[in-house]
């Protein structure tokens, strides 16, 4: 699919989750009023209301600093629609453009759509984040830590609207590439597809089997950098570099330590079979192309694991659905993170491992 033909669907998606998000920002006013209580229940109307306040636009009454400060908080969320649909866009223009979604790759662009939209709204946050702390009046206290935590909110309603996003993107590149031949898959070797996919999942692993092993995690949780502030870097750097936590058996059994280990193993096979399927679903296996696409995977085996955790976890459920879902769409920025390096050592070692592939076939060949 030509450029030309992927701004469409790349537009629609954008509008259509910058528009969800604005909706289910100015829901959260809704759940203030007196009879949000009875029909969700306190607690259900309160967690609820902490997912969708960091998209709502209007500023919340706690907002008392005067009229600069709520026109400082409106730029924020303006920065944070503008950003959510740049950053969404962008992506969703490389995404169409090598992963089109024709016959044999619409299950893999729908799911890739979906984690660049979780991505794009976690880059909005981060983006607006400053502007956001400066109109709390807050922002010469801790600022690295303020960061860290606005970064980390909004993020449940993304699992949601960038589905939909998505899934309106695959509907919209459909009918804008009607008419077309669908182009045919890559040839690339099998061989040299596992040794990407496997460089590319050992870089997934550094993340989360090492840096986010509890001693190591502890050691980035405590960096202390320069003074003021930028003095308290730690959850900035756990929030960036971190897939997950995890610590040796100590305490319990070793049965419920592997049963909870099995997410992180869902994690990195999700990474690994995405890499080795996405040189011959790419239209071309390009740099850019499978960086992006290996963040995807990477928010698509974070998403499993999670979910795999909900699951086997058997006291989530008693604190209530809201509850139990708190960490769903977690660790993206971590992912954003090593996905692309993950992406950019896959394409580089696929590039000459490939081509010694054929160069051998060639020359049996000839010899034969």
């Amino acid at each position: 699919m030509t450029y030309r033909r992927a701004v469409i669907p790349a537009l629609v998606g954008g509008v259509l989750l910058t528009a969800l998000l604005w909706w289910a920002g100015a829901s959260a006013h809704a759940l203030e009023l007196p009879g949000a209580d009875g029909v969700l229940g306190g607690q259900t109307a309160v967690g609820l209301q902490q997912w969708l306040t960091p998209w709502a636009y209007d500023p919340p009454a706690s907002l008392q600093y005067g009229d600069r400060y709520r026109e400082l908080y409106g730029t924020a969320l303006q920065i944070r629609f503008g950003a959510a649909f740049t950053f969404f866009v962008l992506g969703a223009l490389l995404l169409v453009r090598r992963l089109p979604p024709v016959r044999g790759r619409i299950t893999a662009a729908l799911l890739a759509l979906w984690a660049w939209g979780l991505v794009a709204g976690t880059l909005a946050v981060t983006v607006s984040a400053p502007w956001l702390i400066a109109a709390w009046g807050h922002g010469s206290y801790r600022f690295l830590p303020q960061l860290a935590s606005v970064s980390a909110s909004g993020r449940q309603i993304l699992v949601v609207t960038a589905l939909v996003a998505a899934a309106g993107t695959v509907l919209a590149a459909r009918v804008a590439d009607q008419g077309t031949e669908p182009p045919a898959p890559e040839a690339v070797p099998a061989r040299a597809a596992r040794l990407a996919a496997t460089v590319g999942t050992a870089v997934i692993a550094l993340s989360l089997v090492v840096l986010s092993y509890q001693r190591v995690a502890a050691a980035i949780q405590t960096a202390a950098v320069g003074d003021g502030l930028l003095s308290e870097p730690g959850d900035l750097l756990r929030q960036w570099l971190l897939l997950g936590a995890w610590s040796g058996p100590s305490g319990a059994a070793l049965g419920d330590w592997l049963v909870v280990r099995l997410a992180d193993v869902l994690l990195l096979a999700v990474v690994w079979w995405a890499l080795r399927r996405l040189p011959a679903l790419l239209t071309r296996a390009t740099v850019p192309a499978m960086a992006v696409a290996t963040v995807c995977a990477t928010v698509l085996g974070l998403l499993a694991s999670q979910l795999l955790r909900i699951a086997t976890d058997s006291t989530g459920m008693s604190y209530g659905l809201l509850q139990a879902f708190a960490g769903l769409g977690g660790g993206v920025p971590a992912a954003l993170t090593f996905g692309l390096a993950a992406g950019a050592a896959a394409a580089v070692t696929l590039r000459p491992a490939a081509a010694g592939r054929v160069e051998e076939t060639a020359q049996a060949t000839v010899s034969a």
